[in-house]
């Protein structure tokens, strides 16, 4: 988890040249591969300053990929009017291909099933925008739809980068968007 921090513009900087520094390092080697010292030398910082901020490389990991979690709610959210109950939105497609150069580290985060620490966040933001979406149509069955769609994507996510789901980008939003679209029209 990330330290509380200040709204200092200095520490938001220097938080987003770690992170930056994390992805491009991820992009070289697994993230069990990387230490601190490699990381604070590519992002340009000390070593103190790293842990002023982060408790561990995990705990930056995780805030490098929150961006992800953003992406994968977005992309789910970008329909207007009635969803194609087949198609995903091409967000949705666009979405699982970006994940390619990363997908190492997403793994390391996000464990089969939906688990580890990114999908803890993915799962409660999720969880958050479909529960305030449901009750805002005024869906009895708004907190169990909710957690149904923020576990049902995040396994499914999960379990595709880990290579338990055989499909293509494309074929893989699909195929979750239908799976949402049923428990969307679920009463």
């Amino acid at each position: 988890m990330t330290r509380p921090t200040s709204l200092d513009p200095r520490a938001a900087r220097t938080r987003a040249r770690l992170r930056a520094a994390l992805l491009a390092e991820c992009a070289e080697r697994p993230l069990a591969d990387l230490g601190v010292a490699a990381l604070v030398r590519r992002a340009g910082v000390g070593r103190a300053t790293f842990y002023l901020h982060y408790a561990d490389l995990e705990a930056l990991a995780v805030d490098a990929c929150a961006d992800v979690v953003r992406e994968a709610v977005e992309a789910l959210h970008s329909w207007r009017g009635r969803p194609d109950p087949v198609h995903a939105p091409p967000a949705l497609g666009e979405f699982f291909a970006s994940l390619a150069p990363l997908a190492g580290l997403y793994r390391t985060l996000l464990s089969p099933g939906g688990g580890g620490p990114l999908g803890h966040v993915l799962h409660r933001d999720l969880r958050a925008y479909s529960l305030r979406e449901r009750e805002l149509a005024g869906a009895a069955d708004a907190p169990l739809v909710a957690s149904a769609v923020a576990a049902t994507f995040a396994g499914v996510l999960a379990d595709w980068l880990h290579g338990l789901l055989a499909a293509d980008a494309g074929e893989i939003a699909d195929q979750v968007w239908q799976l949402l679209v049923a428990l969307h029209a679920s009463r």
